[in-house]
């Protein structure tokens, strides 16, 4: 498995925990912490050299259509 993918695992995880919170804050931070793992998963991807800065919007879309 990609590195990336774990890290798209972790954020997918946070999306999880988000939806159970029980308070306002608690929400806001796996959201922050959602948004951080993704942000991790483009960048490990510009790294392995399978997408370039100006293509990780693409990429994302693709991640979430499963195609990637």
């Amino acid at each position: 498995m990609k590195q990336s993918q774990h890290f798209l695992d972790n954020a997918d995880n946070c999306a999880q925990l988000a939806e159970r919170a029980t308070d306002e804050p608690t929400f806001n931070r796996y959201k922050r912490m959602e948004a951080a793992w993704r942000a991790l998963a483009r960048e490990q991807d510009w790294l392995d050299g399978e997408t370039s800065p100006a293509d990780a919007p693409a990429a994302e879309a693709r991640r979430a259509r499963g195609a990637a």
